[in-house]
């Protein structure tokens, strides 16, 4: 596994724009949302816009990612779908909620960190982090880098949600 995130990390040190996406391709399928945390916690509770339920990503050759997402308003799972187009070597920009610069922090074969910076349509900004994993749970590590990573934003570990333990929106 480690030789395998490794072949990853140097191809895309070395590849050119479209082969680096090309690299991200197997990391394309079904994820879940494990934590997020934000420094407003409103837009990680239910009904905030990044109450969001990841169902599946999808790297394309042409420097774009699909996400599938729900989010609740009301306790109704509501199905989401966007696509962000990438800026530089993982970093993408997303339209939703207002403009987003999301990062990928950390990635492997069963899980990805990422950071969201978000202006919304107020001009008001957010820094949000968040875990995905292919598996129900996470490991202690991941966990461990996720905090690290909540810590280094300055994002209160009150502002964490979980997101495991009322997953109730439909699977893929």
């Amino acid at each position: 596994m480690k030789v395998l995130l490794l072949s990853v990390v140097l191809g895309l040190l070395y590849a050119g724009h479209g082969e680096a996406q090309l690299i991200l391709k197997p990391f394309s399928g079904e994820w879940k949302t494990h934590y997020i945390a934000a420094s407003n916690k409103d837009k990680i509770t239910e009904g905030g816009p990044f109450h969001a339920y990841v169902r599946h990503l999808e790297f394309h050759a042409n420097n774009t990612v699909d996400l599938d997402f729900y989010v609740k308003s009301d306790g109704e799972c509501v199905k989401k779908q966007l696509t962000g187009e990438r800026q530089q070597l993982l970093i993408y920009h997303v339209e939703y909620a207002g403009e987003n610069e999301v990062t990928i922090l950390h990635l492997s074969p069963d899980a990805i960190i990422g950071s969201i910076h978000n202006v919304d349509e107020e001009g008001k900004e957010t820094d949000l982090v968040g875990v995905l994993s292919k598996r129900d749970q996470i490991s202690d590590l991941v966990y461990q880098k996720f905090k690290k990573e909540t810590e280094d934003k300055g994002i209160p570990e009150e502002n964490i949600v979980n997101f495991s333990d009322n997953d109730d929106c439909p699977e893929e």
